[in-house]
């Protein structure tokens, strides 16, 4: 019987059968397969693209399947089914994600917070997050492209040129400028002369400045430029000696390498860095500056120029380079001696001192620090170490500042000056310089300049015409 045809054949088709019962048991993802489940359910507007006997997951880990979807008073109750290990509790809830970009989603099951009491078996979870629908994606750009159309046509009737645009906000800015645009053709018309002035004053500022970069002296531009660019060949060094950390990292050597090119933490980090994107909108762009202005010594009848760049990588911080023409840079004290015949061969000496000043190019090279409405700065102030304190006012437009520098001598040199932006681009400076010297160097000064950043100069260059 045994070694019948009969008996082979139903053997094998028994073999068969269990084989194919057992596969089947093993690619089933539904808990109630293999021992008991827990179902719970929740309800949602649209459950489109999801599929039942679709995998649910708990941190990307398949924990149970979608068992049934179905029609309940108007919206889809959507059925889950869960392996006996695992417990939800009341802060329990799920997200429904997308897929990919043909509109197939999944369930992604959040456990809730392990303190609180646990869900009952057949509980609603309550706590449902939808971010994988295309439509309504699809509905929110139709209501930017709606905002846009009206935004549009409001723009369209303030620029008309008829009464009727002034009734809108838009159209009473555009006739504001208009008559903004008159006065300034009044004003230039009837201070020609001044304005002449003015760019004679100019041409001046650019005079001395060439003059100072053509000064090939030993205290000229030409040789701090030198000793900046040694300091600029240390951070060269510096940059290299990161470019190659970096390329250990992006080749995945050691812990933070491979930390990086884990494909799991890589998804988590752009997502964070994408949100804190968002936050900050552009506010990591490299800002730049350019700072010429003039102050008058009182004391000394003499003028004293700066010509700077400033670069702000970031909203608490920035570097500025400026060369300074200092009138009283060098101070030389000669003396005299005086004989004077008083009856007779009697005489008596006196003696009298000379000061006399020079010019001297400096350079000042500083880092800054802001601390909300403080500033911290430190590096080269004319041409020796030094630090500055900076205190903003009224939105920034009011600045007091202390700065000290010349540390070796007797007294260091201290100046401080107030600044304020009257308008854009353009300044008022005023205080004193070097006021606890001893030497006679003390001076009070007023002056003015002109402060452009990279949005100015390209505001500026669109309308010049070519």
């Amino acid at each position: 019987m045994f070694g019948s045809i009969e008996f082979r054949v139903g053997l094998l088709v028994v073999l068969v059968s269990v084989m194919v019962a057992g596969m089947t048991l093993s690619v089933n993802e539904d808990p109630s397969y293999l021992g008991g489940s827990k179902l719970y359910w929740f309800h949602i507007d649209d459950a489109s693209g999801l599929v039942e006997k679709s995998s649910i997951k708990i941190a990307g880990i398949n924990v149970g399947i979608i068992r049934k979807i179905r029609l309940v008073d108007g919206v889809a109750r959507v059925e889950l089914s869960f392996g006996s290990d695992i417990t939800l509790t009341e802060s329990a809830g799920v997200e429904v994600r997308s897929a990919g970009i043909l509109g197939d989603k999944f369930v992604s099951v959040t456990p809730g917070n392990s303190s609180d009491p646990e869900m009952k078996e057949g509980s609603e979870i309550k706590n449902v997050s939808d971010r994988g629908s295309m439509d309504k994606v699809v509905k929110q750009v139709g209501e930017l492209a709606q905002s846009l159309s009206e935004v549009a046509k409001t723009l369209k009737d303030a620029v008309k040129g008829n009464e009727e645009q002034v009734k809108t906000s838009l159209g009473r800015i555009i006739r504001n400028f208009e008559v903004l645009t008159e006065n300034i053709a009044s004003i230039t018309e009837q201070n020609k002369g001044k304005i002449n002035n003015i760019i004679d004053d100019v041409e001046k500022v650019a005079a001395t400045i060439d003059e100072l970069v053509n000064d090939e002296s030993d205290e000229g531009l030409r040789a701090n430029w030198r000793k900046a660019v040694v300091a600029l060949g240390k951070i060269d060094t510096s940059l290299a000696n990161i470019e190659e950390i970096t390329h250990k990292v992006n080749s995945g050597e050691g812990t933070l390498g491979r930390l990086i090119n884990d494909e799991e933490t890589v998804e988590e980090i752009n997502t964070a860095v994408a949100g804190i994107n968002e936050f900050i909108g552009g506010a990591n762009k490299i800002q730049t500056s350019i700072d010429v202005h003039t102050e008058y010594l009182s004391e000394q009848s003499l003028a004293k120029t700066y010509a700077g760049i400033r670069i702000q990588p970031g909203l608490d911080r920035y570097f500025e380079i400026a060369v300074i023409d200092d009138p009283k840079g060098v101070v030389e004290t000669t003396e005299t001696e005086k004989t004077v015949k008083s009856g007779g061969s009697s005489t008596s000496s006196e003696t009298e001192e000379v000061k006399t000043f020079k010019n001297k190019t400096k350079l000042t090279l500083i880092f800054a620090k802001n601390f909300w409405d403080f500033t911290i700065r430190g590096g080269l102030i004319e041409s020796s170490g030094g630090l500055g304190l900076d205190y903003h006012m009224f939105g920034r437009k009011l600045r007091f500042s202390v700065e000290a520098f010349e540390f070796g001598d007797d007294n260091p040199h201290m100046r401080g000056y107030a600044r304020y932006s009257f308008m854009r681009g353009l300044y008022l400076i005023g205080g004193a310089d070097d006021f606890i010297s001893t030497d006679g160097t003390f001076s009070s000064f007023i002056g003015a300049g002109i402060d452009l950043t990279n949005d100015d100069i390209k505001k500026l260059a669109t309308q010049v015409p070519f």
